[in-house]
């Protein structure tokens, strides 16, 4: 098997822009209240078990990173495609990878769906998000 060639510049302002969003997904302008009502933690309880966030915030990077990097690899195994090819191949491997495994574990774990739609949301929009700039930055 032989690995596609990746633009890791791409794969660079992908990872920045996945860590974006997640600041912004999780902030106070979209989903930070309802997240952290749904976890049935406090902020101050959430901000404890998260450890430094300083480490915290650099894990999500890395994150971000090796998502932006796979899904360049997956990208990179499909013809020279559109914005819109890509945004199709990040929905797919958020169906597959993401959606339907995080749903499973949701469902046994005893989560609230809500939870499971703000995270899993994020991942999507991720994914899709990702597929676009990798796919158009070939």
């Amino acid at each position: 098997m032989t690995l596609p060639i990746v633009n890791n510049v791409a794969v660079l302002v992908t990872g920045a822009v996945i860590f974006v969003l997640g600041g912004l997904w999780y902030s106070p302008l979209l989903f930070a209240k309802r997240w952290v009502a749904l976890t049935g933690k406090t902020e101050a309880e959430l901000k404890a078990s998260a450890g430094s966030m300083p480490t915290s915030y650099l894990y999500v990077l890395l994150c971000g990173l090796v998502t932006a990097w796979v899904m360049a690899l997956v990208v990179g195994n499909f013809a020279p495609g559109t914005a819109l090819d890509g945004a199709i191949v990040g929905a797919l491997c958020w169906l597959a990878f993401a959606g339907a495994t995080s749903l499973g574990t949701t469902l046994f774990s005893g989560k609230p769906k809500a939870l499971w739609l703000i995270d899993s949301g994020y991942n999507l929009v991720s994914f899709v998000v990702a597929g676009i700039i990798l796919a158009a930055w070939r």
